[in-house]
């Protein structure tokens, strides 16, 4: 059977695939890229995909991984049952090998314990268009599937499975149009934590040249808290934290414990910290061996110094956060003063805080520190790193408010995402951007996109690049400037602070 001309075909290394063309884009969909992580897979390093016979059909998203219950997303996942979690999806602009294009990966966000690629706001077809590049997505595991420490199993399920997908990348991006030893890695939140952890990963040396990230987490485990809160996670089923007993539980009552242990956190933060305070019950393990170190501390050592770096964050970070928990313009003195005890850096921290910032009262402390700890300064200390050991790194700041909820948010967490797919008008970013997007939303996601895909062809977005000297990076506002880094007093705050393995406070 000859396809037609709107469905090109590729022959990858495993077989040929059948697409659809999309507004002119080449597009394939829910290519396995490793076998299903379950049966006598289940909890193992991703394994090689079987080839198959004949063309096979890549016209619709993959199911996606087990899902936590936060913000329905478990719903979803019930709603696209299969175990094929691993695929990956593709939009080209010129499918064939001569092409030779940059290559974007986009690794999605969700706190590593939830997320897929087949979320509307992460269709890759106007920025594979509008900046002529290879967009690629995919699924990876998350939360106990993912990043839970199980006895018997590798460490960092979820990060081996990115990997596997840049090996597929590296194997058969060519046949799309994509040139493999252009691939720019990029990804926001839990994908920029994962962005961060590849450029410290062994494993993945060589399998991409740039990487992109946005609002990177500071969330790091050691090995004995991941262990801990996977012990809890399995002892919600009467079972132990190993292989031999989690391999045969359902997937979704797996998350659902998982669900349960999130919920009640709080009660363990003498044992369990910071990670405890945020509901924080997965992040990439330090276990010395698929992550042997932090991504601050390899990046210090040089690890990313041939390799250019776009990273940035937020504003606002913490406010849609605040939202979420129904305390926004209602944080108490109370609340400000624990916030400030748990996180602030060092010992004499919340006074610091309050002395850097005279104004302010218990809702912007409340913001600022929560903000601080968990995006902002992990974002511009790994900016630093890269910087300290001679590698190439540009920052930027989001700080246009998003216009969605009447101007509330701000420029906050997640805004970023849609103004670089661009993306505006559909889920989470009609919420953040209002519905029917502005002429000025328009722009500026025309000038974010560009920015990123020069910077996956060039190396450089278009503004100098960040050092430790005048610290100059791209504020991306309502009038969008090259300026000193503004929010000089957290830098100062925290400039003597280490983004360690959060750990284990007490067994």
């Amino acid at each position: 059977m000859t396809a037609k001309p709107s469905e090109p075909e590729v022959r990858t290394a495993a077989g040929t695939l059948r697409g659809n063309r999309e507004a002119g884009l080449a597009v394939f969909r829910g290519i396995p890229f490793a076998q299903p992580p379950v049966g006598p897979l289940r909890f193992a390093a991703p394994q090689p995909v079987r080839g198959w016979n004949g063309v096979r059909n890549a016209l619709s998203y993959g199911p996606p991984p087990p899902q936590a219950g936060v913000f329905g997303m478990d719903a979803l996942s019930r709603d696209a049952p299969g175990d094929d979690w691993l695929t990956i999806n593709v939009w080209s602009p010129d499918p064939g090998p001569g092409a030779e294009l940059p290559v974007m990966v986009w690794i999605h966000g969700g706190a590593y314990g939830i997320g897929m690629s087949s979320l509307p706001e992460y269709d890759g077809g106007r920025l594979a268009r509008d900046g002529s590049v290879v967009v690629v997505t995919f699924n990876y595991r998350v939360g106990i599937e993912g990043f839970a420490q199980i006895e018997g199993a590798p460490a960092n399920r979820g990060l081996l499975d990115q990997v596997a997908a840049l090996q597929w990348v590296r194997d058969n991006i060519r046949v799309f149009g994509g040139a493999p030893d252009r691939v720019t890695v990029f990804g926001q939140s839990a994908g920029a934590g994962s962005v961060a952890t590849l450029l410290a990963m062994p494993r993945a040396a060589g399998l991409f040249r740039r990487a992109a990230a946005q609002s990177v987490p500071g969330t790091f485990f050691s090995a004995a808290l991941a262990a801990d809160i996977a012990a809890a996670c399995a002892t919600e089923l009467g079972l132990r934290p190993t292989v031999t007993d989690l391999s045969t539980v359902d997937p979704a009552r797996l998350s659902a414990a998982g669900d349960a242990v999130t919920a009640k956190m709080g009660q363990s933060a003498e044992r369990w910290g910071q990670a405890a305070h945020r509901s924080i019950p997965f992040s990439p393990v330090v276990d010395g061996d698929v992550l042997p170190v932090t991504p601050w501390q390899a990046l210090a050592d040089g690890a990313g110094r041939d390799i250019e770096l776009l990273v940035g964050h937020t504003r606002d970070e913490q406010r849609l956060f605040t939202a979420l928990d129904g305390i926004l313009g209602q944080v108490t003195p109370e609340q400000a003063a624990a916030a400030l005890e748990v996180f602030a850096p060092g010992p004499d921290g919340a006074r610091r805080y309050r002395d850097g910032f005279p104004a302010a009262g218990p809702d912007e402390l409340y913001e600022l520190v929560n903000s601080d700890w968990l995006f902002r300064m992990p974002s511009l200390h790994l900016a630093q790193a890269q910087a300290t050991a001679g590698g190439r790194v540009y920052f930027n700041e989001l700080t246009w408010p998003a216009p969605g909820m009447g101007g509330a948010l701000g420029a906050c967490h997640g805004l970023d995402v849609p103004l670089v797919f661009g993306n505006l008008s559909s889920g989470l970013p009609a919420m953040l951007i209002g519905e029917g997007p502005s002429p000025e939303a328009e722009a500026l996601s025309a000038q974010i996109r560009a920015a990123w895909t020069t910077f996956a062809a060039h190396g450089d977005p278009g503004w100098p690049a960040y050092d430790t000297g005048k610290r100059l990076v791209q504020l991306f506002g309502t009038r969008p400037a090259v300026a000193a880094y503004p929010e000089e007093t957290s830098r100062l705050l925290w400039q003597n602070h280490t983004f360690s393995a959060l750990p284990l406070i007490s067994r």
